[in-house]
């Protein structure tokens, strides 16, 4: 075991600063586009999903405020596919850590994991929905747009996939997936949201931009003949507006936390450039992919996962705790689901976060273990607070502009041996 380790420095990367959004504001202009279509008495299901969107309590208590001032009886619909261990109960209480509860926003939740089938893609993909949803008069869905964590196109996640695999609970997210690997992911959503659109009451979408640090950036109401097309348009403004790291070559990448709340696939393969069926961890710069990442080391789950600890898989090292913190059957059932079982796949574990470092660095076969391009963040949402080894700051040509937030000093842990707190607390709170 090595004793020496990288000094490290702590940064602030700045991104270009943008007005905030008027919530309630843009959703009332938004929602004139709708509220007219609406009969006295009408149940809307406000389709909420588990993803850790900055601003959701605040989105979805409005939308249904507006609802309400219509004259409609809004409920809320889990659209989240098989999380929450693919249970009526397990996904109630995800939403309930973003605030989305029944005591809070004055209307019932109905989490029934119930499907109905919808009928037949082109290509023969049969597609179910939530009955839930489909006993409604009307659906709104609410969700972020951003690039996906399983493949690049022209959409990613958001409005279109929250309707397919949200709403089509444990079974249409199964049969999504399955068809999805042989066809295609974009395609398959495409066709499979074309169908429902035709078939289910879908009243709009409330679609949601982040900037690159993780702020309401823009809101928009997608009616469901434009949905498409306009949430092709979103995706490109989310994707340039969507953070990365500042370097493209990193020895090591500590993350402080993984989960559902952070991203589909618990760290972000946009951010880490390992992708979710697989990845190269060769110490050479043969991989094409960036950022060229040769070691991850991922800490700890966020308490918002819930032991889900889809993701792990995607680390070289972590920890004993995450490991026992780690709720297998949850775990496996998002897996299995999403056909991505590369990413929960346990790594080496040690008792300390010390050991992981240095057993990472030593695997390095470095000249000088000292000199390692180390990089820690808190998350892959939160990138503007991190801490870089010397290596970084001397030699390592960031991508963007980085602050300096006071001197290189050595690594420090606590009596455990593991980790202090990232340097000022700033990272997400999520």
């Amino acid at each position: 075991m090595i004793k020496l380790f990288p000094q490290i420095l702590a940064v602030r990367q700045t991104f270009p600063q943008a007005p905030p959004v008027d919530i309630r504001a843009t959703l009332q202009d938004e929602f004139a586009k709708i509220l007219p279509k609406l009969k006295p008495g009408a149940r809307v299901a406000v389709a909420v999903g588990s993803r850790g969107i900055t601003n959701l309590q605040r989105i979805v208590a409005t939308v249904l405020d507006l609802l309400k001032a219509a004259g409609a009886r809004p409920f809320i619909v889990p659209a989240m596919g098989s999380h929450g261990g693919a249970t009526s109960e397990g996904q109630k209480e995800l939403l309930a850590e973003y605030g989305i509860r029944e005591d809070l926003l004055q209307v019932p939740i109905c989490a029934a994991m119930d499907v109905e089938r919808l009928g037949v893609t082109e290509e023969g993909l049969e597609v179910v929905w939530s009955g839930e949803a489909l006993r409604a008069d009307g659906v709104v869905i609410v969700n972020r747009v951003k690039p996906h964590t399983d493949f690049s196109g022209a959409l990613g996640s958001g409005i279109l996939k929250m309707m397919v695999v949200g709403l089509g609970k444990h079974s249409g997210a199964a049969k999504y997936h399955t068809a999805a690997v042989h066809l295609g992911y974009e395609h398959v959503l495409r066709t499979s949201a074309r169908l429902i659109l035709r078939s289910a009451p879908i009243l709009c979408g409330v679609a949601i931009v982040e900037n690159q640090l993780h702020e309401t950036a823009k809101m928009a109401v997608l009616l469901p003949e434009e949905m498409e097309r306009r949430e092709e348009e979103l995706f490109q403004e989310a994707k340039r507006l969507m953070p990365s790291l500042p370097f493209d070559d990193i020895d090591l990448l500590i993350v402080d936390r993984l989960g559902k709340n952070i991203s589909g696939s618990g760290m972000d393969p946009n951010i880490i450039g390992r992708g979710v069926h697989g990845y190269e961890s060769f110490l050479g710069k043969v991989n094409e992919r960036t950022p060229l990442i040769r070691r991850v080391f991922v800490r700890d789950l966020t308490p918002q996962t819930h032991g889900n600890a889809i993701g792990v898989g995607l680390a070289d090292v972590t920890t004993t705790r995450l490991v026992r913190a780690m709720n297998p059957q949850v775990t496996f059932i998002n897996a299995l689901t999403s056909l991505a079982l590369q990413c929960a796949k346990i790594p080496m574990h040690f008792d300390t976060d010390r050991e992981a470092i240095g057993h990472a660095l030593n695997s390095l076969a470095l000249p000088e273990l000292r000199h390692a391009k180390v990089v820690r963040i808190a998350d892959t949402l939160s990138l503007e607070w991190l801490e870089i080894s010397e290596a970084c700051a001397e030699g390592n040509q960031p991508k963007a502009r980085l602050e300096p937030c006071g001197t290189l000093h050595e690594m420090s842990f606590d009596a455990d041996g593991n980790l202090l707190p990232l340097t000022a607390g700033k990272g997400s709170d999520l």
